[in-house]
């Protein structure tokens, strides 16, 4: 029988490899089937992808628009479901474009089967959307 990362295992992985700007190897921690949510998302942003293939379109061009250095704060609550986990945390780096600060905060709801992700409910601040060279990943899944 197979063993698999257990999913904060799973989650701070992922981490590491957003850090080192490992799209593709990030993208491979997906179930082929996977979805991704973001309840937040304001109009001409996507609410919803669907499939590891839609996922790494999004994420495709992340690194050009965000150079992330770390996340710092990082916090995994267990849930009464052994696969689900929910993850508050921080992301800081700076804006490629205009070199300005990136300091986002995030909550997500994360679903891990098998080793993959399965469902990933991003919870971040629509808000911060409108700050000036602020346009990341998603820009090509509209």
């Amino acid at each position: 029988m197979p063993t698999h990362p257990s999913p904060e295992e799973l989650y701070r992985h992922s981490l590491r490899l957003l850090l080192a700007k490992d799209i593709p190897a990030w993208v491979g921690l997906w179930a082929e089937d996977g979805v991704m949510e973001f309840p937040f998302a304001p109009p001409g942003r996507p609410e919803r992808l669907e499939g590891r293939q839609a996922v790494a379109a999004y994420m495709r061009h992340y690194p050009d628009h965000i150079d992330l250095h770390d996340f710092p704060d990082v916090r995994i609550h267990q849930t009464v479901d052994p696969g689900t986990i929910v993850v508050e945390m921080r992301g800081v780096g700076r804006l490629v474009q205009t070199g300005r600060p990136f300091d986002m905060t995030y909550i997500a709801v994360v679903r891990v089967e098998d080793g993959r992700f399965t469902s990933y409910r991003d919870y971040w601040n629509p808000l911060a959307v409108q700050q000036p060279g602020l346009d990341f990943a998603g820009s090509d899944a509209r």
